[in-house]
Parts: C-alpha cells; sequence; structure tokens
C-alpha cells in the first residue's frame, strides 16, 4: 500500500498533473473577477429580490432546481456577499481552467483574454446582484463546462457528462445552452480534425447521449425528490411545461421563429455585447480577425472542396442559434432576463480561442491575430466599466429607499391613532411626482436586471419589499398587510382622491387599517 502523500506532495502532484495555461486561466479568473466585482463582494446593497433573502434554504425543488440547496451550502444560507463572491470565483475560476481544456487555448494572452471575458461579461453582473444564490449558480456553470469536457476527453467519458449534467439541471437550468454551444464547438473542433468518418461520427454521438442521459437523469431525480417531499412544479417561468415538454408540434414553427428572431433581437440590440462605438469596433474586429484566419484555413486545406464543408457549416448557422435560446423552445412564456443569458460569451470566447490558434505566419495573418488581441482587452476593459455603472447604480437605489423609508416610517408613527401592529396597507411603487427618477445609468443598464432601474429608482414595488428592508435596515417592525387587502381601497374614490406620499393627505386610517398612498394614483 503507497504512503500517505504530506501537503506539500499532494500540491506538487497537483502541480504535475495541471497545465501551465490551466493555472494561468483560473488564476485571471479569480484576480480580474476580484478587481471587476470587489465592490459589490464587500457591500451590502440588496436588490429586490435580496430584500428577503437575508437568510435562504434555497429549496428550490418546485423550480427544478433540487441541488441548489446542496450548491449553495456551502457559504451557508446566510447572505455572506464576500464569502458568497469569492466561492463563486473559484467556481468559475476552475470552469475558464476546463474552457481553456476544452477549446485547446495554448497561447497565453488568449488564455488571460477568455477567462477575462467569463469573468466580466455583465451576465455575470446581474447574478453577483442576486448575490444569495450566485455561488451555486456559479457550481451550476462549472459543471455544465465539466459534461462537456469529460466527454471529450475519454471515450466513455459522456456517462460522467450525463451526472454532471444533470446535477447543473438540478442547480440553475439556464446553463443548459452552455453545455449544448460548447458541445457544437466541441463536434467543429472534431470534424476539423485529422480523425476519419467514422471516429467523427461517433464523437458526435457522444456528445448526444450525454444530453440524452443527463436530461434523464435530472427528471428522474427530480421526480423522486418532487414525491418525497410531497411538491409540484411550480408555473414561475413555465417550469413545469418546460420540464413536462408540454409544447405541441402545432406550436413548434412559432417557437423556431420566436427562438431565432430573439437571438437575432439580443445579439444586435440586447444592449450588451456592445453598449458604445467602441464596444461594437471591438466586436466587428474580433468576428472579422477570425473569418479572415477561417477563410485562409479552408483555402489552405482545400475544405471548399468538400461538399460536407457546406453541409456543417449549413448545420452550424441553424443549430447555434437555437442551442443558444434552447430555453424559448421548452418554456415560450419566460421571461428570458440577463441571468439566462450569460452562453452568448461563449461566442465572444469561441472567436478568441479560433484567433489563437493561428499557425499562420504570413503578415496578414499575425495582424489578424493582434487584432483579434486588442479586441479581446478592449471588450474585456468596457465590460468591467459596464458591470461596476451597474453596481454604482444598485449603491444608489439602495441610499435613495433607506433615505425614502427613513421619512415614510416616520409620518407613519407620527400619524393619530398609529400602535405598534396597526395594520398596514400600501403599494410598493414609489411615485415619481414628488420623488422624479434621477437614475442616469439606463442607456447602460437598461437590460441588467436586478442593477438597472426597472422599479424605478427604488428597490420597492411590492408590500414585502416594504416590510422586509424597513425590518432589515431600520430596524422596525410594521404590520404590512399582503397585497390583496388592497384590492377594494385601491379602486375606491377615498384612495384616488388620496395625496401620494409625502403629500399630507397620503396617509389615513380608516376601519381600523392605515393606508399608505406611495404612488400617484388619480384614476
Amino acid at each position: 500500500m503507497g504512503s500517505i502523500l504530506t501537503p506539500a506532495q499532494l500540491f506538487c502532484r497537483i502541480r504535475e498533473k495541471t497545465k501551465k495555461n490551466q493555472r494561468m486561466a483560473f488564476l485571471s479568473a479569480v484576480l480580474i473577477g476580484l478587481a471587476v466585482h470587489m465592490p459589490v463582494m464587500l457591500s451590502d446593497i440588496p436588490n429586490h429580490d435580496g430584500l428577503a433573502s437575508m437568510y435562504f434554504d434555497q429549496n428550490m425543488i418546485t423550480s427544478g432546481r433540487w441541488f441548489l440547496t446542496v450548491a449553495c451550502g456551502f457559504s451557508s444560507y446566510y447572505t455572506i456577499p464576500w464569502l458568497i463572491g469569492l466561492l463563486g470565483l473559484v467556481f468559475l475560476g476552475l470552469a475558464a481552467a476546463a474552457l481553456t481544456e476544452l477549446l485547446e487555448i495554448e497561447k497565453g494572452w488568449a488564455v488571460v483574454g477568455c477567462s477575462g471575458l467569463l469573468t466580466v461579461f455583465p451576465a455575470l453582473a446581474s447574478t453577483f446582484a442576486y448575490v444569495f444564490t450566485m455561488d451555486g449558480y456559479m457550481l451550476a456553470l462549472l459543471l455544465a463546462v465539466l459534461a462537456v469536457l469529460l466527454t471529450k476527453k475519454y471515450r466513455y467519458g459522456f456517462l460522467g457528462g450525463a451526472v454532471c449534467l444533470a446535477f447543473s439541471l438540478g442547480t440553475y437550468q439556464a446553463y443548459l445552452p452552455f453545455a449544448m454551444i460548447l458541445s457544437l464547438f466541441a463536434v467543429a473542433m472534431l470534424c476539423a480534425g485529422e480523425s476519419n468518418v467514422r471516429e467523427k461520427i461517433w464523437g458526435a454521438l457522444r456528445y448526444a447521449a450525454m444530453g440524452v442521459l443527463g436530461a434523464a437523469l435530472y427528471y428522474v431525480i427530480l421526480q423522486i425528490l418532487l414525491r418525497v417531499q410531497g411538491k409540484e412544479l411550480a408555473s414561475y417561468q413555465g417550469i413545469s411545461g418546460m420540464v413536462s415538454g408540454a409544447a405541441s408540434a402545432k406550436s413548434l414553427p412559432k417557437m423556431l421563429y420566436a427562438a431565432y428572431r430573439d437571438f437575432l433581437a439580443f445579439t444586435l440590440k440586447g444592449n450588451v455585447l456592445f453598449q458604445n462605438a467602441v464596444s461594437l469596433t471591438a466586436v466587428i474586429l474580433l468576428a472579422l480577425s477570425a473569418g479572415y484566419l477561417a477563410v485562409r484555413l479552408a483555402y489552405r486545406r482545400k475544405w471548399w472542396k468538400n461538399p460536407a464543408f457546406f453541409v456543417i457549416m449549413i448545420i452550424a448557422v441553424v443549430l447555434l442559434p437555437l442551442s443558444t435560446n434552447v430555453i424559448l423552445l421548452v418554456s415560450p412564456g419566460v421571461t428570458y432576463h440577463l441571468l439566462m443569458r450569460y452562453q452568448w460569451v461563449l461566442f465572444l470566447i469561441g472567436l478568441t480561442a479560433f484567433v489563437s490558434r493561428n499557425r499562420d505566419r504570413m503578415p496578414g495573418a499575425v495582424l489578424a491575430e493582434w487584432i483579434g488581441l486588442g479586441a479581446v482587452f478592449v471588450l474585456v476593459f468596457f465590460y468591467g466599466v459596464t458591470d461596476n455603472i451597474g453596481y454604482s447604480n444598485l449603491q444608489k437605489r439602495y441610499e435613495k429607499t433607506y433615505a425614502y423609508c427613513v421619512r415614510l416610517v416616520d409620518r407613519i408613527e407620527q400619524t393619530e391613532g398609529y400602535y405598534q401592529g396597526i395594520p398596514i396597507a400600501m403599494i410598493g411603487w414609489v411615485g415619481d411626482e414628488s420623488y422624479p427618477l434621477t437614475d442616469i445609468t439606463l442607456p447602460v443598464t437598461s437590460n441588467m436586471i436586478g442593477l438597472s432601474g426597472e422599479h424605478g429608482d427604488s428597490l420597492l414595488y411590492t408590500a414585502d419589499n416594504y416590510r422586509e428592508f424597513i425590518r432589515n435596515y431600520l430596524g422596525a417592525t410594521l404590520n404590512i398587510l399582503p397585497a390583496d387587502a388592497m384590492a377594494e381601497m385601491y379602486y375606491s374614490e377615498e384612495y384616488m382622491e388620496m395625496d401620494s406620499f409625502p403629500g399630507k393627505n397620503s396617509i389615513k386610517i380608516i376601519d381600523g387599517i392605515l393606508y399608505v398612498k406611495t404612488e400617484n394614483r388619480t384614476r
């Protein structure tokens, strides 16, 4: 029996078993992530969902996320931004290392560039806004990447890949497109290699097997756990229909059209891939560099003489948008926000990886590589700036909310007839008549859910938001009633005639209930 390794020997063994570019990818992702996301990691600036998640056990099995409670358990179920953020960046660093191996990225500039893109893409900033679940989501992302890597590296790796995919889906289903796009990349690399047709077909089938087995395992575990816990899938975001595959063949053409249309709309007008002339130019130059090198490679290898080359290109053009938007195919009614669009970064990473594989020493090819390098680092910089604009906006929204609630609680407590525990009914919207909108970041943050002013300048838009914010940040306990308590009063003449807060007549006690009118509603 072999001797037990000492800690020093273990670290040396790990160093021997890992490649330099993998270690570089991990460190680049973690360090760039710390540099860009440190403001939100060292602050307590919740968004509207975070107000009720100071402690949350993440038991989201009714949303199909049966592994999320385990994935988020490493950092405890308390919202500790620096710890959750650090764990998330470690998982992301491991995903960057796995991507480096999967895409066979060897050149140092490309390793750092791809890790930087993965770490600063605005979808990650939106995920940081929901920091209470961020580490679990990053573990799901890592598992999605590992599913494809295992399938590529080992003959029967698709079995291990299926397990990884199942647990990734069980944590957050939105990273399924990550695995699908990376599988298409891997198949494309296989087709471009020197293996024979039989090996290429077998290789492509392994990725398909990984996906089918992974989805089946996810579904079986989900059904078992639902029965054990005596629960049913929720209708939120179309989860129940997504898992059951309720889409009919009759609606398929409409769903396909919606998926392609959304892909083009978000890519071209989503205000995320590029937000100004500089970032747009960088994306175009990166794409042109890769296109130029691809044409040279196809000409040199005479791919254009093989009909299979054109068939593969057509298949890629058809499948990539569908893989990117597969969620719209299985759940057409989903609200498709930025957290669920992280996979778009893979197109930039794929272009970067391809440019870095250039072995052509001709001046044009070398220049294309230099242009690609410059474009990548311009994008990393501008995405980092975008992330911090979002964080700055969230900080200001928190401060405005704090100031507003201090005034509101004081007025409530000074209302004649108020007593501790009196039922309070209010609508969450903060009216913009007395409190005009001051958010100047919308040209940048308009699509960054969790960081933008999608509910105005404050964090409040439901009665629950008020209750949790006032309790957790002001230390006051108000007996705020559920929203349905306003059902009758909301449309009454008496409510219409009330002023909006801070108007003199904005708080009134009627039939033992203290009503607070915060919005500008007159008719």
